[in-house]
């Protein structure tokens, strides 16, 4: 932080500078660093180890099309386990979906959880007292390995590849989390921004090539996450959720109810397309 500006400290030769207005909160937890600081542009923005995770302005850029693509692809989602995200964000976007039951979120850090119910209780809504949301805080590599439970969309809502985070990017997490998928079961994966973090979509690609029968990647763009597309991981037990007709995605999004900002079926089926140096990746 310089001044009343935040820099972002996550590349070592190009930082981000957000306007600081007032500090909200500062605490060392016991894995990681938080601030969160209102901006005049996006509002509240929560930051860990120096490194913008989200904001109030942009989330939904992020958090729609991490829940909303697998969740409509498969077309019949009843359980959904989500792996981090402890601001909330996808948990609440999967939420809106009326046929969810079960929504089991594990998160390594249950400070950064009570960090943003107090300070950006607009990201999660209602979501944490959802009578179908289990929190549980414990590390989701452990608990992939353990548990018994069989989820139809697994969703890996990480920070980068660094501290607490570095085993959700790995060959043996993915396969746990293979063996808990249903038959025609979704995982999706942050994977970094591609055109500075290239090797986080080209390992997440290669890694889940061997254990899916679909693998692939796709795109969101996400204001403060600088520097271009965010690449997101798709790993499937069945080539047919991603094969979904354009005209069922309009049907069950129409039937879902859903008011959003970034997603829409059509941009589903479009952010599969990618720019030709992500798809370089995959080679």
């Amino acid at each position: 932080m310089t001044g009343d500006w935040f820099t972002e400290t996550l590349y070592p030769e190009w930082r981000q500078s957000l306007q600081i207005t007032s500090i909200l909160h500062e605490s060392k937890t016991r894995f990681q660093d938080v601030m969160v600081f209102e901006n005049p542009r996006f509002g509240r923005v929560l930051t860990l180890d120096g490194v913008v995770q989200t904001t109030e302005r942009d989330e939904f850029a992020y958090h729609e099309m991490m829940a909303h693509v697998p969740i409509l692809a498969h077309g019949d989602v009843r359980r959904v386990a989500i792996i981090g995200g402890g601001d909330g964000g996808t948990l609440e976007e999967a939420l809106k979906h009326a046929g969810i039951e079960r929504a089991v979120m594990i998160e390594i850090d249950g400070e950064v959880v009570e960090i943003c119910r107090q300070y950006l209780p607009d990201i999660a809504g209602d979501a944490f007292d959802d009578p179908r949301t289990e929190l549980i805080i414990d590390d989701g590599v452990k608990f992939m390995r353990e548990t018994g439970e069989i989820f139809d969309v697994i969703i890996i809502d990480s920070t980068d590849p660094m501290g607490p985070s570095m085993p959700l990017f790995g060959s043996e997490f993915y396969g746990d989390c293979g063996r808990h998928l249903s038959e025609n079961g979704i995982i999706v994966t942050q994977s970094g921004v591609t055109f500075m973090q290239g090797d986080e979509a080209r390992n997440t690609y290669a890694r889940m090539k061997p254990i899916f029968a679909d693998a692939a990647l796709y795109v969101t763009q996400v204001p403060t996450y600088g520097a271009g597309y965010m690449t997101l991981g798709w790993g499937c037990r069945s080539m047919a959720p991603r094969q979904t007709p354009a005209e069922t995605i309009e049907k069950r999004f129409a039937a879902a109810g859903l008011q959003t900002r970034y997603y829409s079926p059509a941009i589903h089926h479009a952010s599969f397309a990618l720019p030709a140096y992500i798809e370089a990746l995959k080679t």
